[in-house]
């Protein structure tokens, strides 16, 4: 890291810290649309025949969800996980069907993002190997529950 330091400078370039600077002024928006539609998203789907369940902390089924009402203000966050009926075979097939939603290991951007934890890390992971991943962008609700209905017919 120090290398780093010397070479790239310890700060960031006007540029950066302008592009910062844009992205903060909109972040509040960007995470309260997040939260709204991973809320939407899972109380659309809890209960799916197509899913075993349905895991964020917004619904009143989650274990932690009376903790999470008194600690989390403005929102419960825009990620949340499904567990689909079958195997690890079957949950990547959803990730394929997917139109809306990309295949990526990332969270917090504008665009939504679906991920097979289990693919990745493999037969040791503590993940089961039915759960997928999803973190919340800003596109159409609407939009997303169409895209996941559809990976899941």
């Amino acid at each position: 890291i120090g290398q780093i330091r010397i070479h790239g400078g310890a700060i960031l370039g006007s540029f950066e810290a302008w592009l910062l600077q844009r992205g903060m002024r909109t972040l509040f928006l960007r995470v309260h649309r997040a939260c709204e539609s991973a809320l939407a998203i899972a109380r659309h789907f809890e209960g799916h025949p197509a899913l075993k369940a349905v895991l964020y902390p917004g619904l009143s089924s989650h274990p932690g969800h009376d903790i999470a009402k008194r600690q989390m203000d403005g929102g419960f966050g825009g990620m949340l996980s499904l567990r689909v009926k079958g195997d690890a075979e079957d949950a990547l097939e959803v990730v394929k069907r997917c139109r809306v939603f990309t295949r990526a290991t990332s969270l917090g951007g504008v665009e939504s993002l679906i991920e097979h934890r289990y693919s990745i890390e493999g037969e040791r992971s503590p993940i089961p190997a039915d759960l997928l991943r999803l973190s919340i962008g800003i596109e159409s609700v609407d939009d997303l529950i169409a895209d996941l209905e559809h990976a899941l017919a």
